[in-house]
């Protein structure tokens, strides 16, 4: 999967666009729910290097968080990572050449359901 099409499917299943918070740096982008503007990805550009591999390709690469008990559900046979610079107790990489679109779509959906603010029940 390249970024656009990650863009693409997270525009069409939650109606999100990128957003490029930090200064000077055009190429890392955040997805954030609507409401609470929390973010579910971030999608960076990283060196293959950073996961141990004996490569400095640079390629695209998606942190989602995961809820603790998914955690050791995936590895890296389908493009999952601990996160890279991201607290790794909460998130996940996802190597987007690597990972099969149906392993990013449902770690995508979670890290949205993760993400999302909960509605408070009244008494």
């Amino acid at each position: 999967m390249t970024k656009q099409e990650f863009f693409d499917t997270c525009l069409a299943l939650y109606g999100t666009v990128p957003d490029y918070p930090f200064d000077e740096d055009f190429e890392t982008a955040v997805l954030r729910h609507a409401d609470s503007r929390k973010w579910y990805a971030i999608v960076m550009r990283v060196s293959r290097r950073k996961f141990g591999f004996q490569s400095d390709e640079i390629i695209d690469v998606v942190n989602l968080k995961q809820p603790t008990e998914m955690f050791g559900s995936f590895g890296a046979s389908d493009g999952v990572y601990p996160a890279y610079h991201m607290n790794k107790l909460h998130w996940v990489s996802v190597i987007l050449p690597d990972a099969p679109e149906d392993v990013v779509a449902f770690l995508t959906n979670a890290s949205f359901e993760a993400t999302r603010t909960r509605k408070r029940r009244s008494k």
